[in-house]
């Protein structure tokens, strides 16, 4: 399992630790990734996700799962993001 949020993409960063003598050695910088249950209204189910804690709050923010699939960029969602992405498109299209 990879250390990349579903939703937003956030992954991995890396960058320096700097002691007081200014002695530099790599780091890694990981996101707060959390197990998270969403629901999606159109579809009426709950989805099981693994997500960084701001991509819980920008979607509580925007108004649900279901909007900010609609307005999220396809390469920043897993493929199994964008398969629930293109059923949400559907249902409220057929509906």
């Amino acid at each position: 399992m990879s250390r990349r949020c579903e939703l937003t993409g956030k992954g991995v960063l890396t960058g320096n630790n700097v002691s007081h003598a200014h002695n530099k050695t790599r780091r890694r910088y990981l996101p707060n990734l959390q197990n998270v249950s969403l629901l999606s209204e159109t579809l009426g189910i709950s989805i099981r996700v693994r997500v960084a804690t701001s991509a819980v709050r920008t979607v509580e923010h925007i108004g649900g799962l279901d909007t900010f699939l609609l307005k999220s960029r396809n390469i920043h969602l897993s493929p199994n993001m964008r398969r629930l992405k293109k059923r949400v498109k559907e249902a409220q299209s057929a509906a």
